[in-house]
C-alpha cells in the first residue's frame, strides 16, 4: 500500500548522504562569534550588512545562499551518528523500553565509562537523534527507532556504519588531492582487498534490497525469463526480482572478491531464489562479457555507470545491446542530477564522492546517459526516465528495437 511504500523508501531517502552533508539540517550548530569575525575580515570603512551584524557569522542569509557553517560542521554530526552506531547506544536504549536509559547505564552498556560519553549524548540530543527527559533519561527519536536500531524492520544502520562511516567518509578526505592530481584507486583495485570488498558489499546489500523492492513494483516482467545483472554486487536486485517473478533467472557479473561475498549472501535466500541466481566473475569494464549475443530479456545496471571511467560507459551500453534479445530492455539505475546541472544536492554529492574512487568518471544526468545509450544502438527517442530515490537516483529504460 502507499503508506508502506513510503515507509520502505524513507531509509533510501536518507541512506546515501556523504559525510559532508549527512546533517544538512544541522541548524543548531553554535555560531562562534570570534571565528566568524576572523572569517569576515570586513574593512572597517565598509558598513557590515544587517544580516551579518545580527548573526555575527559568515552566512548572509537562508534559502538561496549557502549556510556555510552548517555545511562545514556537518562532518561532526556524521561522526556522532556513526559513533552511536559503533558503540551500540541506540540498541541499548531500544532494549530498555519506553523508559530509556540514564547516563551511567549507557556508560555501562557501551563500555565507555568516561565524561566523553556525556559529550556524545549531548550531541545526539542536539541533532534530535535522542531525547533527554528532565530527570536525565535518554530515549530514541522516531526516526532513530525506525531506522537505526538493528531489530527495526527498516534498519539500515549497517550501511551507514560500515560503508559511510568506515569507507567513504575517509575516502572523501582525499578529494582535494584527487581533484588536483587525478590519481585515485579504481573500484576494481579498491575491491581487490577481500576485506574492503566484503565490508562494502554487505553494507550496500542492506540499502539495495529496499531499492529493489521499490523498483520491482514499477516494472513489468511479463514474458521476461532471463536477466543479466551487470555489476550486481551482493545480488540484491536479482534476489528481489527473482523472488517476485517465479521463473525468472538472473546472472550476476561481478568482481571476484564481490562474487565471494555475494555467494555467501545468496546462501541465506530462499532455495528457489538460490536456484535462480548465479554469479560469474568478471570486471564489467572488460570489452568481452562471458555471455551470448541476444541471450537476455533484461540487462540491469544499478550503480555501475557512475562507478567506471567515462570512456567505458558507452561500451557498457553497447555490450548490453548485444546481450539483449530483440525488444529487450536495458535498465540503468544510478545516482543522477537533473539535466539542468543544478541539483538535487545529494545526487550531486554522491557523484562527487565517486570521484575519490573513480577519478575519470562522469557525473551522471539523464541526457548524458541517453546519449551514450543511443551511441550503443538504442533508440534515444524511446528511452524512459523516472525518479527512483527522490533527490538521489533515477532510472532510465532503453529498448532494443
Amino acid at each position: 500500500d502507499t503508506a508502506s511504500d513510503m515507509r520502505s523508501m524513507l531509509p533510501l531517502l536518507r541512506r546515501a548522504a556523504p559525510a559532508p552533508v549527512a546533517a544538512r539540517a544541522f541548524a543548531a550548530v553554535p555560531r562562534a562569534a570570534p571565528f566568524a569575525a576572523a572569517r569576515l575580515a570586513i574593512p572597517s570603512a565598509a558598513p557590515m550588512p544587517a544580516a551579518v551584524s545580527r548573526r555575527q557569522m559568515s552566512t548572509l542569509g537562508a534559502g538561496d545562499d549557502i549556510e556555510i557553517d552548517d555545511v562545514a560542521y556537518a562532518f561532526m554530526a556524521s561522526q556522532a551518528l556513526f559513533t552511536a552506531l559503533e558503540t551500540g547506544i541506540f540498541d541499548a536504549i531500544a532494549a530498555a523500553g519506553d523508559g530509556g536509559l540514564k547516563l551511567e547505564e549507557l556508560k555501562a552498556a557501551s563500555g565507555v565509562n568516561a565524561p566523553r560519553m556525556q559529550t556524545l549524548l549531548t550531541s545526539l540530543v542536539a541533532l534530535k537523534s535522542l531525547r533527554r527527559s528532565a530527570d536525565g533519561h535518554y530515549t530514541l527519536s522516531p526516526n532513530t527507532a525506525n531506522f537505526l536500531v538493528t531489530s527495526a524492520k527498516y534498519y539500515y544502520g549497517d550501511y551507514l556504519r560500515y560503508q559511510m562511516g568506515r569507507q567513504f567518509y575517509h575516502r572523501m578526505g582525499a578529494l582535494p588531492d584527487v581533484m588536483t592530481t587525478g590519481v585515485a584507486p579504481s573500484y576494481a583495485s579498491w575491491f581487490s582487498d577481500p576485506e574492503v570488498a566484503a565490508t562494502y558489499t554487505k553494507a550496500q546489500h542492506n540499502g539495495s534490497v529496499a531499492t529493489a523492492k521499490a523498483l520491482v513494483k514499477r516494472l513489468s516482467f511479463e514474458g521476461v525469463s532471463h536477466m543479466l545483472d551487470v555489476g550486481g554486487g551482493s545480488g540484491a536486485f536479482s534476489y528481489v526480482f527473482c523472488d517476485k517473478n517465479p521463473g525468472l533467472t538472473s546472472k550476476v557479473l561481478e568482481l571476484p572478491e564481490v562474487c565471494a561475498t555475494g555467494n555467501g549472501i545468496k546462501a541465506t535466500q530462499k532455495q528457489a531464489v538460490q536456484d535462480a541466481v548465479s554469479f560469474v566473475e568478471l570486471d564489467a569494464t572488460s570489452p568481452d562479457w562471458p555471455v551470448s549475443d541476444a541471450e537476455f530479456d533484461v540487462v540491469l545496471m544499478s550503480y555501475i555507470s557512475g562507478s567506471v571511467p567515462e570512456a567505458i560507459i558507452g561500451s557498457l551500453y553497447a555490450n548490453a545491446f548485444k546481450a539483449l534479445k530483440p525488444k529487450g530492455k536495458l535498465i540503468v539505475h544510478d545516482f543522477m542530477v537533473n539535466d539542468s546541472l543544478d541539483g538535487p544536492p545529494l545526487g550531486a554529492l554522491w557523484a562527487l564522492q565517486h570521484v575519490t574512487v573513480n577519478a575519470d568518471g562522469l557525473g551522471l544526468c539523464p541526457k548524458e546517459v541517453i546519449s551514450r545509450m543511443a551511441a550503443g544502438g538504442f533508440d534515444a527517442s524511446k528511452c524512459e526516465t523516472m525518479e527512483m530515490i527522490k533527490g538521489l537516483t533515477k532510472v532510465i529504460i532503453a529498448n532494443k528495437n
